[in-house]
C-alpha cells in the first residue's frame, strides 16, 4: 500500500519538475513562466534583454512595465533595472559582463500594478 503511493508521489514530482524547466526562446534566450506571462532572458555582455509574451506565446507590449533582473555574477547578485524598449522588449545594462546563461530571476510590475517573477536556473 505504501509503495504504490510513493511511486505516485515520485511520478507527480518528476512531472512537475519537467513542466517547470526553461525552454529555448525565439530570440536565442531561455524562457520561463512569470505569473501569467512568459519571459525570455537574453544576456550578451553587460546587456540584459527580457522579452514578454502571453500564455499563447503572443508578444505583450512592454510599454508601462517596470522590471528588475537579479542575476548571479561571480557568485554575487547583480541588480539590473529594466526599462521598456521597442515592442515586447525590456532592456538594462549590468555593471559587468554576465555571461550567456546567467542564473537568477526577473521581477516585473505591469501597467496595472500586478507583479510577477520568473526564475532562471
Amino acid at each position: 500500500m505504501i509503495l504504490p503511493r510513493l511511486a505516485l508521489i515520485t511520478a507527480l514530482l518528476t512531472a512537475s519538475a519537467v513542466c517547470a524547466h526553461e525552454t529555448a526562446g525565439q530570440h536565442g534566450g531561455r524562457v520561463t513562466d512569470a505569473g501569467k506571462f512568459h519571459v525570455e532572458l537574453v544576456a550578451k555582455g553587460e546587456t540584459v534583454d527580457v522579452f514578454l509574451s502571453d500564455e499563447g506565446q503572443k508578444p505583450v507590449p512592454a510599454a508601462g512595465f517596470k522590471g528588475t533582473a537579479i542575476l548571479v555574477v561571480g557568485g554575487k547578485p547583480a541588480r539590473v533595472p529594466l526599462e521598456p524598449a521597442d515592442g515586447n522588449r525590456m532592456t538594462g545594462k549590468a555593471a559587468t559582463a554576465l555571461g550567456d546563461s546567467p542564473k537568477g530571476a526577473v521581477q516585473l510590475t505591469g501597467p496595472g500594478g500586478e507583479t510577477a517573477s520568473g526564475k532562471f536556473n
